[in-house]
């Protein structure tokens, strides 16, 4: 019983210290800094290197000011479905905002720092754009994007913080995921079955 609840209450301190939500202020910055971003290089253009299909189920982990949620709730269409994932509560209700503006329902917002809440093998891609570097744990949000993917699920990658080797290496060492195409932005991930 009291060993049950040790183990209960290291997990919970492990959730809880895995990441730190930014400042408002830096979060703010961020956001402003992607709308130029988005301007130059829209984010259609990087998720049509994933290949996409209309009635996928997508989460993006790390959504931060949802950038890709417009143009991948059209490449889903009505029948598909996006899971914006972050830690920072001003992400979440950004992300809402522009679901409700653009009168996207298939939308919903998670707002957590690394158990999705999501079914097992029932997302069909997870983009994970330039949050890798900043995880605490990074080999624990591995083990949940591998567990809700679909066994030819796709674990979408790009992080211009990490050198490619760095990069290649700590998605897969674990054997959860094989690479399986490297595009000019992003690098393609299929989950590994029966591991």
């Amino acid at each position: 019983m009291i060993a049950e609840y040790i183990s209960q209450k290291e997990e919970s301190e492990k959730e809880a210290t895995m990441d730190k939500t930014m400042s408002n202020f830096h979060f703010k910055f961020m956001s402003f800094g992607y709308k130029f971003r988005d301007f130059f290089l829209p984010r259609k253009n990087i998720l049509k290197e994933v290949g996409i299909k209309t009635g996928f189920r997508i989460l993006e982990y790390g959504c931060g000011p949802g950038g890709y949620i417009i143009a991948a709730a059209e490449l889903v269409g009505k029948s598909g479905k996006i899971y914006a994932l972050d830690l920072h509560p001003l992400a979440i209700q950004t992300v809402k905002n522009i679901a409700s503006k653009k009168q996207l329902t298939n939308v919903e917002t998670i707002c957590s720092n690394c158990k999705t809440g999501l079914q097992d093998n029932s997302i069909d891609v997870v983009l994970l754009y330039d949050t890798f570097h900043d995880l605490g744990d990074p080999n624990g949000v591995l083990e949940e994007l591998h567990r809700v993917l679909k066994p030819n699920g796709i674990l979408s990658f790009s992080d211009h913080h990490m050198k490619e080797k760095e990069m290649l290496s700590k998605v897969t060492d674990k054997g959860s995921f094989k690479l399986s195409k490297k595009d000019k932005r992003t690098y393609s991930f299929l989950k590994v079955v029966g591991r």
